[in-house]
């Protein structure tokens, strides 16, 4: 539940500064106040309705794959990727106070921006994640790393390497392996 919060309210935050942005360059979008109620419409729709709509089109435009070419193939899924944005866009315009005039400035532009915007979030959020993961990566194996961590990182490997179980062991007991198998053999006679 918390992931799916953190995520809704990074995205929201994003896709109303696009809003606004797209307010801002393009004179026949107004987004205005309504840009608050218009970023949970977009965010929404960005999380639940476009891969719904998105799988939809790619597997109409899959049953005739094999009659395109690699260049055919790649035209066809640009045009799916600019057809889902320009319907979530649509759909933004029509639930929301978002206003449009102009057929190429207000429905084409708009839904070009929206993809570029998405880009540049989906590149911004894969490193905050590895971020985080790295970060949480080094807190649960505690601020200083055992000598064994160490060396795992060393050798790329989770075991440790001889001389360091040598080490751990002269740690627990004071005796180096030399010693303890004195020990051991003297015990054994």
């Amino acid at each position: 539940m918390r992931a799916w919060i953190v995520r809704f309210a990074s995205l929201y935050v994003f896709t109303l500064v696009v809003l606004l942005l797209i307010g801002l360059l393009l004179p026949s979008v107004r987004v205005g106040w309504a840009a608050l109620w218009a970023s949970v419409l977009l965010t929404a729709a960005t999380i639940w309705l476009k891969p719904l709509i998105s799988r939809a089109f790619t597997r109409a435009a899959a049953k005739s794959a094999s009659e395109r070419t690699a260049v055919g193939e790649k035209l066809v899924q640009y045009a799916i990727v600019f057809i889902v944005e320009l319907i979530v866009w649509v759909l933004v315009v029509l639930f929301s106070g978002v206003r449009v005039g102009g057929f190429f400035w207000g429905w084409v532009i708009p839904p070009i921006l929206l993809l570029v915007a998405w880009v540049v979030y989906d590149l911004v959020d894969d490193r905050i994640r590895a971020t985080a993961g790295d970060l949480y990566d080094r807190a649960s194996t505690g601020i200083r790393p055992s000598k064994g961590a160490a060396d795992a990182d060393a050798t790329g490997s989770a075991i440790p390497s001889a001389a360091a179980r040598e080490d751990v062991d002269e740690l627990r007991d004071g005796l180096t392996a030399e010693q303890r198998r004195m020990l051991d053999e003297l015990g054994k006679s």
